[in-house]
């Protein structure tokens, strides 16, 4: 018996030397353990490391990691409209819903009358985000998605023409990037709507995956108004462009590329963002797109050996390379503002016209609003419309805080649009032949072919969930993965090994941490759980979430 816990005692301190003195630790573990891993991680470029570092975690890094801290949850202030921002919603939103009737747009006109344009140019609605000291409203996150979310009840084609100028485009990248001398130029001219913008992403060979655009700028040296200019040449092929057909300005992302090393001793530049007029010569706009029955102005790009000087470059030269961060920073807009609004006002307009509906329609009868199959389906579109608000709401409290949550905007845009798409689901088989017979009283059909567009853009759901959301969320919010593979890239292998060595041991404690809690709390029926709540009927569910939490960050690390 002495012997065996001699063995054992031996056995327990070898282990512990192994895992406590440093150089021994690195030999015979982590050294082994970074070689492998240098040669499992795929190559990153400079495009996807910014893409992975681009934007802000917030608290679904609390989440994620197993301890989220509700007492700063809780802490966060209500956002709330200002006198102006209510009384442009009373006022210039109503006007501009009453000049418009969807079924005309949709059916006849295949566009919004040009009384309603003419009135989102020089009422403001173009110019949402711009501050007043560049001639916009200068109005808050909370405030562009209630007017978007109000249009978006009335009309959807509306709802897009007006989003897309408050949403990933030139104005949402000058007033980031841009240099004084470009916000001057254009961003008087983009809140009033004297310049029309469009933004040129996705292309035929790149649609979710946009980093592989082969749309190209060759740096090189050309004429520009009568003079010799060191530029970009460009060349590019663009699809699904949002108001291309009527655009006057355009913002472009290209790969930048300096063959003749005339800006240094690199020739892959790596992904820009451009912003010139659209009547320059060598753009094409292509024929018009219809997305299903939805008729914003959208369509092809083209242009061939389109020739612009550095400075049309958003930001200027220097920024020439950075174009994906600032493309991935600023996509926040449509993921956190624009959709969430278009989502939430689905589910309003469905809660809405269903009550009514289920009271006033009868059968056997009854109002079917009594059945209990209908009233299911009721509650279902209630509640949904309910966490739609809510979400919606606290998200634009982060927006409005500053925060860039590029994790956060993806999982409400995936999450919210998703919930649309059901809420739709139960009203149209709530209505039954009222929702299927296009017409004029259809107040569902329109939104139901649309609903497909939100689920597409800004990524397409799949991409979301499985690129941003886990892909980027995994990598983001866990508190040791970058820093891993930060260092199995570093090109000095001892510095290298060094950082890894933190970084692994490190995680294997808060692994091996959060699986024994995760435990615990299984057997202990979550009693311990973190709760911000001594009430009963309240505690009850954040310890839920907190297990949640928990289980979450052991899964995800398994």
């Amino acid at each position: 018996m002495a012997l065996t816990w001699i063995v054992l005692l031996t056995l327990l301190v070898v282990i512990g030397v192994i895992v406590i003195v440093g150089p021994i630790r690195r030999l015979l573990i982590t050294g082994l353990v970074f070689r492998w891993y240098q040669k499992v991680l795929p190559p990153m470029s400079a495009t996807e490391r910014e893409a992975i570092d681009a934007g802000d975690t917030w608290h679904e890094a609390d989440l994620f990691q197993g301890r989220p801290n509700w007492q700063e949850l809780l802490a966060l202030p209500k956002p709330t409209l200002t006198k102006a921002e209510q009384d442009f919603l009373d006022n210039q939103v109503e006007k501009f819903c009453s000049m418009i009737d969807d079924w005309q747009i949709t059916q006849h006109d295949l566009d919004l009358p040009e009384p309603a344009w003419n009135y989102l140019k020089t009422a403001g609605f173009f110019g949402l985000h711009i501050p007043p000291e560049f001639g916009g409203l200068g109005f808050s996150a909370l405030a562009s998605s209630t007017v978007v979310q109000k249009v978006a009840t009335k009309s959807s084609t509306a709802a897009v023409i007006v989003m897309v100028p408050n949403s990933l485009g030139p104005a949402e990248l000058l007033l980031n990037y841009g240099t004084e001398q470009q916000k001057q130029q254009y961003l008087h001219k983009l809140a009033k709507g004297v310049e029309v913008p469009c933004f040129g992403l996705t292309s035929p060979v790149a649609g979710s995956d946009a980093g592989a655009i082969v749309d190209e700028g060759i740096v090189s040296y050309g004429e520009f108004n009568g003079q010799k200019v060191l530029g970009l040449r460009l060349n590019w092929n663009k699809r699904y462009i949002t108001l291309a057909p009527i655009a006057t300005v355009i913002g472009l992302a290209v790969k930048v590329k300096d063959p003749d090393h005339l800006l240094g001793k690199y020739a892959e530049l790596g992904i820009t963002v451009v912003l010139m007029p659209t009547d320059l010569p060598g753009i094409e706009i292509g024929k018009r797109h219809f997305p299903l029955n939805q008729p914003f102005m959208n369509g092809p790009t083209r242009g061939k050996d389109v020739f612009v000087p550095l400075d049309f470059v958003i930001g200027g030269a220097e920024r020439i390379g950075h174009g994906w961060q600032m493309l991935v920073e600023c996509l926040a807009a449509g993921r956190g503002i624009s959709l969430p609004a278009v989502s939430t006002a689905t589910g309003k307009h469905c809660f809405t016209t269903c009550g009514a509906y289920a009271k006033l329609r009868q059968q056997f009868g009854l109002s079917i609003g009594k059945f209990e199959g209908v009233a299911a389906a009721l509650a279902r579109i209630g509640g949904q419309a309910y966490m739609l608000e809510a979400t919606r709401v606290l998200t634009l409290g982060a927006i409005d805080a500053k925060a860039r949550p590029s994790v956060v905007t993806a999982i409400c845009k995936y999450h919210m649009t998703e919930m649309a798409r059901k809420v739709i689901n139960d009203a149209m088989d709530i209505h039954g032949g009222k929702g299927v017979m296009l017409g004029p009283r259809n107040y569902l059909g329109r939104v139901y072919e649309a609903l497909p567009i939100s689920i597409t853009v800004e990524g397409a759901n799949i991409l979301t969930r499985c690129l941003i959301i886990f892909g980027q969320g995994a990598i983001r919010c866990h508190p040791y993965i970058f820093k891993e593979m930060l260092a199995a890239m570093n090109e000095d292998k001892h510095a290298g090994l060094q950082e890894f060595d933190t970084a692994f041991s490190g995680h294997v404690c808060y692994t091996v941490g959060n699986y024994f809690k995760l435990l615990f709390h299984s057997y202990s029926s979550m009693l311990f759980c973190e709760s911000p709540s001594s009430d009963p009927q309240w505690s009850k569910y954040y310890r839920r979430l907190s297990f949640c939490s928990l289980a979450l960050a052991c899964s995800t690390d398994m």
